[in-house]
C-alpha cells in the first residue's frame, strides 16, 4: 500500500515492529520494503557502487523521502550511495560482487559529529534505508532524539538480497497470496500435505533461481557486509542501533570485529543460542503471552474493546468459523483463517494495535472482513494491487542460509500437535512456519554463537511484553556477548527505543558519551 498517504506516526508504529514470525507456511517479517526504490539522484537513477573498500560516493536522493512519506523532515538532507562488496567474503577477490544501498540523513543543526549511527531495523528483510527516513522525523513523530540527530549521520542500509540491495526475488504474489491464506493449523493430513507441498513449491523456485547463491545470504555474509559499510562511511569504529533480527546481525558484527565496535544498541534481542525449534518455540510462547496481555486489556477497558466480553473465544471462534465459512472481502479474496492469523499478529506487534484487533473481529462476526484484511495486509506488506515487495523473498532466503538445524516434515508435524497443547492459538502455527528451511535447497551458512572477546560494553533492550523477541532473550544474549548490559523496558509491543524518557534517556547517553546504563535498570512502561 502507498505510504505516503499514511500519518508518519502510523508508519513508524510498523517500522518498529520488526522481527520474524514464521506461519501458515511462509515466513512473515513485520516491516518490509517499498521495493520500487533504488538509491537514486532525485531524477531516480540507480547511484553507481563504489568498489570494495572505497568511500562511499553520496548524491543527493530526496525522491525517497518524498515516495515513503510525501515530504522529508524539516532541517534533514538526503543523500544515497551504494556500495560493493564481494558475495562471499570466503573469496573476497572473486570479481562477483553484491551492491549493498545505503541512505545518509543528516540534520543541519548538526554539531560536534561523533560519526555516522547505522541502522537496521530486523526483519530478515526490513529496509534500513525506509526506516532512517521515518525515524528521521524526530521524537514529535516518535524517531530519533535530536540530540542523536544533532551529533550523528543516520545511516540506513538494506543488507544484501533486501529491497533496493541486489535483492531477491522467488515467490511469486499468487503463492504469497495462497501461503497467507493456507490454514494456520492444518489437521487433516491432506490439507498438511497441501500446505507442505506449497512451501516446496517455493523452496524449489527459489533455488532454481538462485542455485549456489542462496548461502551467500548469510546473517553472517551480511554482518562482514557491515564492516565494509563502516569504511565506506570513514568511521574507524561502528556505532550501531539494530532492532530485533538487527540484534542478532549486530551481534554477529560484534563477534567477528570486536575491535572495530565503538557502541551497539541491541533492541528486542535474538537469542542466537537457541536451536532453530527452539526460537520457533520461544516465539509462540511469547505471542501467546502478548496474547493474554490483550485480553486483559479487553477486560480493564471494555469502552475499547467491544469483545471484551470473552476476547479468546471471539477471537478462536472467528478462526474456526474461517475454516468452512470464511467472510468474503471486496478484492475478492476471503478473509480465512490464515488471513486472520496474520491480522492478529499484526496487531500485537504495538499496543496500539489491540484497538484496531478488537474491532476488526467485532466488525467480521458481523460480515465486515475489511479490519481485519486491512491488518493483515499492512503486515505483509500487499498493495492494493495484489502485489508484493522482495521482503519474504529475502526473509526465506536469509534465515534458511542461517540454520543447518531444520525439522524433517514428520518432526514438524508432531510439533504441530505437541505445541497445539501447550500455546492454543501461536503454537500450531509457528511448528508449521518451519516447513519452509525443510524444503529449502540451498547450503547453510550458520552464524556464530560466542563471545565478543575485546569489544567494549554493549547495550541489550528487552520489552517485558515483546511478543517476538521475548524478554528471556534479553539476558541471554548479553550473557552470551560477554559484554552485554541488560537495559529493561516494562512495557508492551516489540521494542522499546525510543518509546519513553527513561529509555531514550539511557541510550541516547551511551550512544553520545558511550555511559552504559545503570546496571539493572528497569524503565516503567509510561
Amino acid at each position: 500500500m502507498p505510504r505516503r498517504s499514511r500519518p508518519v506516526i502510523a508508519l513508524l508504529a510498523v517500522v518498529l515492529a520488526m522481527l520474524t514470525l514464521t506461519t501458515g507456511g511462509c515466513t512473515l517479517p513485520a516491516f518490509a520494503p517499498d521495493g520500487a526504490d533504488s538509491p537514486a539522484d532525485p531524477d531516480g537513477a540507480p547511484g553507481a557502487a563504489s568498489t570494495p573498500g572505497a568511500a562511499a560516493q553520496w548524491t543527493p536522493c530526496s525522491s525517497i523521502p518524498e515516495k515513503l512519506v510525501g515530504r522529508g523532515a524539516p532541517g534533514m538532507t538526503y543523500e544515497c550511495a551504494s556500495v560493493a562488496v564481494p558475495r562471499d567474503w570466503a573469496e573476497p577477490d572473486s570479481g562477483q560482487t553484491y551492491d549493498v544501498a545505503m541512505i545518509r540523513i543528516r540534520s543541519k543543526s548538526q554539531k560536534d559529529r561523533i560519526g555516522s549511527l547505522l541502522i537496521n531495523p530486523g526483519g530478515p528483510g526490513g529496509s534500513g534505508i525506509d526506516t532512517a527516513v521515518y525515524l528521521s522525523f524526530g521524537p514529535t513523530f516518535g524517531g530519533l532524539p535530536t540530540e542523536i540527530t544533532d551529533k550523528f549521520d543516520i545511516v540506513g542500509f538494506d543488507p544484501r538480497g533486501v529491497g533496493r540491495s541486489s535483492p531477491v526475488k522467488c515467490i511469486s504474489d499468487v503463492d504469497q497470496d495462497a501461503s497467507f491464506a493456507a490454514d494456520p493449523d492444518p489437521v487433516s493430513q491432506a490439507e498438511f500435505d497441501r500446505v507442505a507441498a506449497l512451501n516446496k513449491k517455493i523452496a524449489d523456485g527459489c533455488g532454481q533461481k538462485y542455485g549456489d547463491q542462496l548461502p551467500h545470504f548469510s546473517t553472517e555474509q551480511a554482518a562482514r557486509d557491515i564492516d565494509a559499510l563502516r569504511t565506506a562511511v570513514g568511521d574507524s569504529k561502528l556505532s550501531y542501533l539494530g532492532f530485533s533480527y538487527g540484534t542478532l546481525l549486530g551481534a554477529t558484527y560484534a563477534q567477528l570485529f570486536p575491535r572495530n565496535v565503538r557502541a551497539l544498541v541491541l533492541d528486542g534481542a535474538v537469542d542466537p543460542t537457541e536451536s532453530y525449534v527452539q526460537g520457533s518455540e520461544s516465539q509462540a510462547k511469547g505471542f501467546e503471552r502478548a496474547f493474554g496481555n490483550f485480553t486483559e486489556w479487553c477486560r480493564k477497558t471494555p469502552a475499547k474493546c467491544p469483545i471484551s466480553a470473552d476476547p479468546r473465544g471471539a477471537v478462536t471462534d472467528a478462526m474456526a468459523k474461517a475454516e468452512s465459512s470464511p467472510v468474503p472481502y471486496s478484492d475478492g479474496r476471503e478473509a480465512t483463517a490464515g488471513w486472520i492469523f496474520v491480522g492478529l499478529i499484526s496487531s500485537l506487534y504495538t499496543e496500539t494495535g489491540w484497538t484496531s484487533l478488537a474491532q476488526a473481529i467485532d466488525e467480521l462476526q458481523t460480515g465486515d472482513a475489511k479490519g481485519i484484511m486491512d491488518l493483515a495486509d499492512q503486515y505483509a506488506e500487499r498493495t492494493p494491487a495484489g502485489t508484493y515487495s522482495n521482503l519474504f523473498d529475502a526473509n526465506l532466503a536469509v534465515n534458511c542460509a542461517d540454520t543447518d538445524q531444520a525439522p524433517t516434515v514428520e518432526r514438524v508435524r508432531q510439533l504441530q500437535s505437541e505445541w497445539r497443547k501447550k500455546y492454543p492459538i501461536f503454537g500450531a502455527p509457528l511448528a508449521m512456519g518451519m516447513l519452509p528451511c525443510t524444503y529449502w535447497p540451498g547450503k547453510r551458512d550458520p552464524f556464530p554463537a560466542g563471545k565478543a572477546t575485546g569489544a567494549p560494553p554493549i547495550v541489550v533492550v528487552g520489552t517485558t511484553g515483546d511478543p517476538a523477541t521475548p524478554y528471556e532473550n534479553t539476558a541471554d544474549l548479553a550473557a552470551m556477548l560477554g559484554t552485554g548490559h541488560v537495559l529493561t523496558w516494562e512495557g508492551e509491543g516489540h521494542t522499546a527505543y525510543p518509546s519513553t524518557s527513561c529509555i531514550v534517556k539511557a541510550v541516547d547517553g551511551y550512544l553520545i558519551d558511550l555511559k552504559v546504563p545503570q546496571e539493572g535498570l528497569r524503565c516503567p512502561a509510561k
